[in-house]
């Protein structure tokens, strides 16, 4: 109870609510604009939350994170575009519902999943921060190393078919973090005598870059499309809790999956919800009516992917490993203020860890609150010119990249990224295994360093129960991977051969 009250206090600032305000709505609203997304704003708005406190800089992401899928879900269902890339699912029965009258039930089934979902996560990763906080001081540098390894095996090999793309992009990833001054011989590495390369090159710009830039660029290349919006009218509440009620065991599935899928580096939202919409279907009374229009589709997508920013935040918390592009954002606010995530965090700061998910429940509920009212509101700004979108977010990049040291290089580094970017999202290239392999190497280089000083032998590295355990998952996620792509090759010969 009194750690309890110690997180509440930390967060009953005019300071974190405010944040946390501004965070949760302007993640509505940016999810609501199809060809944005969090990872764009959280991009654009990481450089204002350095001269935060770290829990004012992380309500504000949180705010962002937890958010935007909810605005997401708007243009999936009305206009058959997604929000924001893990909304896809939602256009499935979203669109088709709305194309027969049925928008706003669409609409306020999506809402209450979200928040079902969210909700249900928080809930259990309360009951598990306990647990976690046990667990956390058995992790020494070697099994932070593995955890790491396994976290960025994991991110490359759940991009099917682009995993060689995405391996590749990790490894530029990981070399971009060598990049300058080495910390313990300050010996210098592939600065080619260059100056402005001695610092390294900065998280950040690269992240403005290649999140930024690159979809303003994007922006600026696609037409604008006429947009013709329902009328929807305002949601009832106690017409959608009824409505919601009958959908309700989908819906705890569903956030199971997405509490499960969260805490594992590299699988994330698309996973969790492609499962909880498949046990949707094969559960389902109807399956034949699944992308046509079944509500129980929407729920299923829309409480697994809303259930799994609570959930992520564990590895990041615990273990200091973010598992996808956007907590490795937030790691750089961690990294900023000297606030090392990891085991020692959980042991000495759980105060700080729960106000965090204390503000991910107010969050929720705020959003949720200002969509019963502005839902008509957000719908016109989804008819705001692509490329007027696209200005904005040039100019509120180069500025954020600017202020960091104020200096013409970044820009330019930041400009050369954002073009890199471009050519990866036009041949539809992943980009975060990039930002991954940035966090994540220079990890694993940290904690190797530290673990090979007490380390005679191969075996003696992983001759500690979590060790060996995350090393055997290493060999098993890459022996499965393997077995596929031997499998789905055999299988092609065959119809070749059949052919």
């Amino acid at each position: 109870m009194e750690l309890l009250l110690s997180s509440i206090e930390l967060i009953a600032r005019w300071d974190v609510m405010a944040a946390l305000l501004i965070g949760s709505i302007g993640g509505v609203i940016v999810g609501g604009l199809p060809g944005v997304g969090a990872a764009v704003a959280i991009a654009i708005v990481l450089p204002v939350t350095f001269s935060l406190e770290p829990i004012v800089g992380l309500t504000a992401l949180l705010g962002i994170y937890g958010s935007s899928m909810f605005g997401g879900a708007i243009p999936a269902i009305l206009v058959n575009t997604p929000g924001t890339p893990v909304n896809a699912l939602t256009t499935y029965d979203g669109y088709p519902m709305t194309l027969r009258g049925e928008g706003r039930r669409a609409l306020s089934l999506a809402y209450s999943a979200s928040f079902y979902g969210a909700i249900f996560s928080i809930v259990a990763l309360m009951f598990l921060a306990p647990v976690l906080a046990s667990i956390a001081p058995m992790f020494g540098s070697r099994e932070i190393f593995l955890a790491a390894l396994l976290g960025i095996t994991l991110v490359i090999i759940t991009h099917r078919g682009q995993v060689l793309a995405a391996a590749m992009l990790a490894f530029i990833g990981i070399f971009l973090q060598t990049i300058g001054i080495e910390p313990s011989a300050y010996t210098q590495r592939f600065t080619f005598g260059l100056g402005w390369l001695q610092s390294g090159i900065n998280l950040i710009v690269v992240v403005l870059g290649l999140f930024a830039i690159s979809q303003a660029l994007v922006l600026f290349m696609d037409k604008d499309k006429p947009i013709k919006l329902p009328d929807v009218g305002r949601p009832k509440f106690l017409d959608q809790v009824r409505d919601f009620w009958i959908y309700r065991r989908v819906a705890s599935v569903g956030s199971a999956f997405g509490v499960i899928c969260g805490m594992i580096p590299g699988v994330g939202e698309f996973m969790s919800q492609f499962m909880s919409y498949a046990y949707a279907q094969r559960t389902s009374k109807t399956p034949e009516l699944f992308g046509k229009g079944n509500p129980e589709g929407i729920v299923a997508s829309e409480a697994a992917n809303n259930s799994v920013p609570a959930a992520a935040m564990i590895p990041l918390l615990a273990l200091g490993i973010p598992g996808e592009e956007l907590t490795a954002m937030m790691l750089a606010v961690f990294y900023v203020h000297n606030v090392v995530p990891g085991p020692q965090l959980f042991a000495n700061q759980m105060d700080f860890v729960l106000a965090l998910y204390l503000c991910l429940l107010l969050l929720n509920i705020i959003v949720v609150v200002f969509l019963f009212f502005a839902t008509s509101t957000l719908m016109k700004a989804m008819t705001i010119p692509n490329r007027f979108l696209g200005m904005m977010i040039l100019a509120f990049s180069l500025i954020g990249v600017y202020s960091l040291r104020n200096s013409l290089t970044d820009v330019a580094i930041a400009s050369g990224f954002g073009v890199f970017g471009f050519i990866l999202k036009r041949l539809d290239y992943p980009t975060s295994p990039i930002i991954l392999g940035i966090v994540l190497g220079k990890l694993m280089e940290d904690k190797l360093r530290t673990a090979m000083a007490r380390v005679r032998s191969p075996w003696e590295f992983i001759d500690r129960p979590i060790a060996f355990i995350l090393f055997a998952m290493i060999v098993i996620a890459i022996v499965v991977q393997v077995w596929i792509v031997v499998r789905e090759r055999n299988a092609r010969k065959k119809e070749i051969s059949d052919a």
